[in-house]
């Protein structure tokens, strides 16, 4: 965020291109974002999730879910005990979610084939990651 916003920071005001945020009406998230982040990004607070029945454009439900599917993990694992591990576990969920699991959405493939990043997995994704990033490692020491 930090990046973005000192490389938007050179232009005029109008034409800044910030991460926006995006959030239903809950007035906790508009505190939390007033607090962290209201001078280096935006906010577009959305509509209520329950609005979407009737039509309203956009609704937060995979935002919602996503954020659920995270609190649901990280209570499952306890309390971390380091900072360090914290980001461990958030990495692992992003290469699980973007190279492992299959989504419907992608008709049954993953966000990396769809983006096109080559790599070499077969029908067991997970363990020829590990066998990659192994190989990375051992290149590397």
């Amino acid at each position: 965020m930090l990046e973005q916003y000192k490389k938007e920071s050179q232009k005029p005001v109008k034409k800044r291109k910030l991460i926006i945020f995006v959030s239903d009406k809950f007035g906790n998230y508009k505190t939390a974002w007033k607090k962290l982040f209201y001078r280096i990004t935006k906010m577009n607070f959305g509509v209520p999730i329950a609005c979407k029945k009737f039509g309203v454009k956009h609704n937060n439900n995979a935002v919602e879910r996503h954020n659920r599917e995270l609190s649901r993990r990280f209570d499952a694992l306890n309390v971390f005990q380091t900072h360090e591990g914290a980001q461990a576990t958030s990495t692992l969920c992003k290469v699980l979610h973007n190279y492992v699991n299959p989504h419907s959405m992608l008709h049954g493939r993953t966000p990396a084939q769809c983006a096109e990043l080559a790599l070499p997995l077969g029908t067991n994704r997970l363990l020829d990651l590990i066998q990659i990033a192994k190989n990375a490692e051992m290149t590397i020491s």
